[in-house]
Parts: C-alpha cells; structure tokens; sequence
C-alpha cells in the first residue's frame, strides 16, 4: 500500500513537472515567486501498525515554506516543518489491546505548485522527516517505561491542494504519508516488532496559510504587480493580461486615451492616437495624395488643393479663375498666348500676329490706313465700262511700287457709281471696275491675299447725283493702303 502510494505521488510530481516545464503562457514571474508561507494544520493520522484495526489519531503540524522565482504557472519551493501526532489501533491478541502512540516530528522537502487557476493550487511535496516515538497504550501509559523515544528517519510525502481565500491566506486540504527509512526501530511504531510488513502512518489534515511578500495589485487593475507590464495604470482603465491599457486598434495610443478609435492598421498616429496630418489641411496623411499642401489653402476629400475649374491649376495660384473647360492653361492657370497679343489661343482667330502689332478683340491686327487714293472712274474707265485705260496705269504703278517696298502693306479697292441706273446693275458695275483695278495689281506681281475688294454701287455719295459734276464725282475708286 505505502510502495503504491509513493509511486503515485512521485508520478503526479513528475507529470506536474513537465507541463510546468512546457507552458511559456506568462513571460512575468507568477504569484508565488519568491513569497514565504506559514502554514499551521491539523488532522488525523491512520497508523499501519501490528494492530489489526486501525482507530484514527490525530496529528498538529506547523511548517515554514519558500516558493523559489518561476516564469511560468508553476514553482518549486522547499520547507521545514514539525508537528506532534498520536497513532491509534485495536488488536484482540497483543497487549495493550489498544494503542496510543504518541510521536513528535521535525523535518524538511521539497514542494511543488502548480496554479490551476488564480485561487487553486495543486502541490507536493518529498521530504525527510525525524520522529521521535513514544509508543503507548489509549491511556497514555508508557509500553517501554524508563526508555527514551524511539528515533526514527522516515519518508515523507504530501499531495494537497491550496484555495485561496484572499491575497494573503489559503485554506489547504492535505494528504500525506510517513514511511519510515528501515532499520533496527522502523517497525516498532506500535511499539511491536512482528510480522512482515513495516509501520506507516499516513495523514489527512486541513489548514491555513499565511502568504508573506505575495504578489500585489498597487493599481488595482486586476493584474498582479508581478505579471503586470504597465504598473500605475489610471483606475477604472480597461487592461490585458499583462495589465497593460487596452489599445483596440493597435496603434499604440490606449483606448482611453484615443480619440480617434478603429484608427486603420499601420497608420501613423500622434500622441492622441488621431492619424497623422502632417499639412494641417484637415486630410490625414495616409488619404493625403498632395502632401505638403501650404497652410491655408481649400483642400478636396484627397488632400488636394481644390482648381474650381478644373485647368490643372490651384485657386490658390490660379490667376485666371473660371478658365473655360478644356482650354489650355498656362502656370499660372491662364489661358495660353502663343502670338502674345494679349488675345488667348482659345478666342484669338488671327493666331501669330507680329510682336507689337495692335489687335482686336479676335486677335486681328488692327489696320492703319498708311495712304488713301481716290481715283474717278472717268478717267480711269469710259462710261459704263469697266475696262481700265491705258492713262491709269501711271497712277496704278504708283501704288505698286509702294506695296512693294512695303511687304506687310495690303490693299482695300472700294467701287463707287452714281444713280443712274438700278440698284443692282451699279452694284455688279463697282464690282468689276474693283475688279479690274485688282487684277493690274496682281499683273504687275501684287499677290492676291493682300487684296480687298470691296463693291458698295451708288451708296455711299460724296455728291449730288441732281448734277453732272456731282455724279463725276460719285463715280471714283478709292485706293486705302494699310499696315
């Protein structure tokens, strides 16, 4: 019986031993690191003796334990003790027929805990113990009077279990078991030595422990000072299990402290857990797609100035706002000037007009008239023909040496009648007395693009059409050269 019990205890030891061994759950120390225990207890005591029946004694004990440091569930400790027992029995053939052994105990172990939860703890312990043996009858009657107590060495083991009722104090519920180390007086526990098996005494106690320097709870977070990788944390914060504030999203700012929780995975944050927003333009810098905007400036949902019409420039350095769609723009957002006339491309219809050639609002060089002829039809055509005669060529050349001096000068003809005759053949008539005009020009080299020819019949008077000189003088051709 006593050989089974000491294979099971060293079993659940070695068993206790290794998961201890395997788990890592805590990278803090435990508990119980490093804490002293004072434990008192009592209980009863079942002696295996030479008598048959066995009757229950009891049995005080003390003891003073230290648990060494461990960085994990469990912890190994060593401790002495001492305590004073009685053995009893029963037997209907030795003398006394009943027994009362009386025995005082002194010795040391070792101990192993494991913490199955934060208020249950398994242990045991193996250890040496010393008895001092006294066998009696139930009435305290000396067997061997006149000689001194039996000194015994015995084995000792334990198996109980510690339930925690506060920080500081245990209720402990204890099996154990001496068996003593053979020798002359091993098996004269009861004061008899006979038969073949040897004496044991094993016990059954409850008690209280009292737990010096155990781990405490200065913030009051619900983890341990031992386990806790944040001590000091504010009261009534949320903590883990390494009583460190909960941080939800992970990026390094406590929720209590966070002002903008769900923050995105990776993104940088300041000291308010808020992303960062490096421009100060209202867009955190992980949606920012321009960054390093100026202060001050009007920014769009991507952190991006806004270019209210969308010329590829800024409003705050566009120059020329409500550009029309599509127009191309320059730096400065202003429409381009490729001839700069100060008319843009968009509207300018005369595009590469000269530097410093005045224009208008179409980008046209506005014309001067450099030299103005007026010339009477009547001598340069006979009457209602439009043929030139020959005595016009003189006064044509003229014209034609001066555009050919002057390559940028052009020509507008103007064709004038007087009323006689209708509207529409007057018409048709300064056409082609213009006509005629043009094309001696061209004849004479003059090329066509520098001409305008431009019919107006009898509109435009500059005299009477009631008399003959007033009609001469209506009939003309008027010659404007400009630049």
């Amino acid at each position: 019986m006593k050989r089974l019990l000491f294979v099971v205890l060293v079993s659940f030891g070695l068993v206790q031993l290794g998961l201890s061994q395997g788990s890592n759950d805590f990278k803090v120390k435990n508990s119980l690191s490093n804490v002293t225990v004072i434990t008192v207890e009592g209980g009863v005591t079942i002696g295996q003796t030479d008598y048959a029946t066995i009757k229950p004694g009891y049995i005080g004990k003390g003891s003073i334990e230290y648990f060494f440091g461990s960085y994990s569930k469990s912890n190994f400790g060593m401790k002495a003790f001492g305590g004073y027992g009685i053995i009893g029995g029963t037997s209907s053939y030795l003398v006394p027929a009943e027994l009362g052994t009386s025995f005082y105990m002194a010795g040391a172990a070792f101990s192993f805990t494991i913490a199955a939860s934060d208020v249950v703890y398994p242990y045991i312990s193996l250890g040496v113990s010393h008895l001092w043996v006294t066998p009696k009858d139930n009435n305290g009657v000396e067997l061997n009077p006149g000689l001194p107590a039996f000194k015994i060495w015995a084995y000792t083991g334990e198996a109980g279990i510690r339930f925690m009722l506060s920080q500081n104090v245990s209720l402990n519920v204890i099996g154990g078991l001496m068996s003593p180390v053979k020798s002359e007086n091993s098996d004269e526990l009861d004061g008899h030595k006979q038969g073949e098996h040897q004496d044991w005494v094993g016990t059954g106690t409850v008690g209280l422990s009292f737990y010096l320097g155990r781990d405490k709870d200065s913030d009051g977070d619900g983890v341990n000072d031992s386990k806790d990788m944040c001590p000091a944390t504010p009261m009534g914060v949320i903590v883990d299990e390494f009583g460190c504030p909960v941080d939800s999203d992970k990026d390094g700012v406590a929720d209590y402290l966070d002002k903008c929780p769900n923050t995105p995975a990776g993104v940088k944050v300041d000291s308010q857990g808020c992303p960062l927003d490096s421009d100060n333009d209202g867009v955190a810098d992980y949606l920012d797609k321009c960054s390093n905007t100026p202060a001050g400036v009007s920014v769009d949902n991507n952190g991006c100035p806004i270019d209210s019409d969308n010329d590829g420039v800024a409003d705050y350095l566009d120059k020329c706002p409500n550009t029309p769609a599509d127009v191309i723009v320059d730096s400065n957002g202003c429409p381009l000037d490729s001839d700069g006339d100060g008319v843009p491309d968009y509207l300018d219809k005369c595009p590469n007009t000269p530097k410093g050639r005045e224009v208008d609002a179409d980008g046209c060089t506005v014309k001067k008239i450099v030299q103005a002829e007026v010339m009477s039809s009547d001598a340069l055509f006979d009457f209602n023909k439009s043929t030139l005669k020959p005595k016009a060529y003189d006064k044509l050349n003229s014209i034609v040496e001066t555009l050919n001096n002057n390559m940028d000068y052009t020509v507008r003809i103007e064709g004038y009648t007087d009323a006689i005759g209708s509207d529409a053949y007057n018409m048709k008539l300064s056409e082609r007395r213009a006509q005629a005009v043009a094309d001696y020009l061209i004849s004479k080299g003059i090329n066509n693009n520098r001409l305008e020819i431009v019919p107006f019949g009898e509109s435009n008077p500059i005299a009477s059409n009631k008399t003959v000189e007033g009609r001469a003088a209506n009939r003309r051709v008027e010659i404007k050269i400009s630049q």
